[in-house]
């Protein structure tokens, strides 16, 4: 096995397994993880359209309006008129849908928090370069799409 290939199922498997360990903190919310990914795509990304979520959230747009229309009879988006495009829908979060992913975010800060407080100095500033690689994986992924 080549050793990129080697480090990517590494790679692979510790986001994974990550992201299940935090994912506990999302139950609290009450909400669907696809209605909350949807959500933090909004809360942190900004007001879009339908079609530009859905192809950020990898969904068709049914599904998608769909998670809209749910999330919207929750309160925690709103549908707005376009300005740029008066035919146009710009979805965006509300007051209430922020505070939600804003403590979502708090309770997965304090389980990784509480798990980076295990390790060395040292071994801290490691994973934080590795984060900063990683990142700049993604951003690679996010311009070729």
């Amino acid at each position: 096995m080549s050793r990129t290939l080697d480090t990517a199922m590494h790679l692979h498997s510790a986001a994974i397994r990550l992201l299940r360990a935090v994912r506990v903190a999302d139950a609290e919310t009450g909400v669907s993880a696809p209605k909350l990914s949807a959500l933090s795509v909004l809360t942190f990304g900004g007001p879009m359209s339908l079609g530009a979520l859905a192809k950020v959230e990898q969904v068709r747009a049914p599904t998608m309006s769909k998670l809209v229309a749910d999330l919207e009879a929750d309160g925690l988006v709103a549908k707005r008129a376009d300005k740029a495009d008066k035919r146009g829908v710009r979805i965006e979060v509300t007051a209430k849908g922020r505070a939600l992913m804003e403590e979502g975010r708090k309770r997965r800060l304090a389980l990784l928090t509480k798990r980076l407080a295990r390790l060395s100095a040292t071994e801290r500033a490691h994973l934080n370069s590795t984060a900063d690689l990683m990142l700049r994986l993604a951003a690679d992924d996010e311009r070729q799409q």
